[in-house]
């Protein structure tokens, strides 16, 4: 298993420098990360000095309430995509998730998607530990009909990203046993430490 290439390489901190940007994308390089997560004013930057690797540059959208409007989401898409982002993290409207109106969840889902397409795949974030089981399967249902606009089928080929205290070796083989194609981790240096160690 290269452990590696299942991590997005992440910095969202409000205060986050362009410096810190750059020792991340230095980091991600050296370790080949799958991709570094960022917000969208540090995507050209990113992209520039990720400029010819493997290491792919994220973007989120939306983050980190979800809360904003969807043409405001898919604004933020277009022009991150424009200046080099080829994944995207949206976060979903969490409200209108706990009110039930799912339509809302899905034209919102759909409107970053159509942003993004055909230059950038999409992941959806939402926010497990605020919503009940039964929102989560519903949130994922509705995901998964905007996801194929990106893949053309959906099922067995939607991933899974898990983010949020993945912070050791242990946390990430168990997410990656879990099923989780993808890791969304901060910890991503001190990860790949621990698995040389073994």
């Amino acid at each position: 298993m290269e452990l590696n290439r299942y991590i997005d390489h992440t910095l969202l901190k409000a205060d986050a420098t362009p410096e810190q940007i750059a020792k991340l994308c230095a980091e991600a390089k050296e370790y080949r990360f799958a991709s570094v997560c960022v917000n969208s004013c540090y995507v050209p930057l990113a992209a520039k000095l990720l400029s010819g690797t493997d290491t792919k540059v994220c973007c989120v959208v939306g983050f980190p309430l979800g809360a904003c409007l969807s043409e405001a989401k898919a604004a933020e898409t277009r022009l991150a995509v424009e200046a080099g982002a080829e994944e995207v993290d949206m976060v979903i409207n969490i409200g209108m998730a706990k009110a039930g109106d799912w339509d809302y969840v899905r034209k919102d889902i759909a409107a970053v998607a159509a942003a993004a397409h055909p230059k950038a795949i999409v992941k959806v974030i939402i926010e497990c530990c605020l919503l009940t089981d039964d929102e989560k399967v519903t949130a994922c249902l509705a995901a998964e009909a905007d996801v194929a606009l990106m893949r053309g089928t959906v099922g067995a080929d939607m991933g899974v990203k898990a983010a949020g205290g993945i912070r050791t070796y242990a946390d990430a083989v168990k997410m990656i046993a879990a099923g989780a194609n993808r890791l969304g981790a901060s910890a991503g240096i001190a990860i790949m430490k621990e698995a040389e160690g073994r």
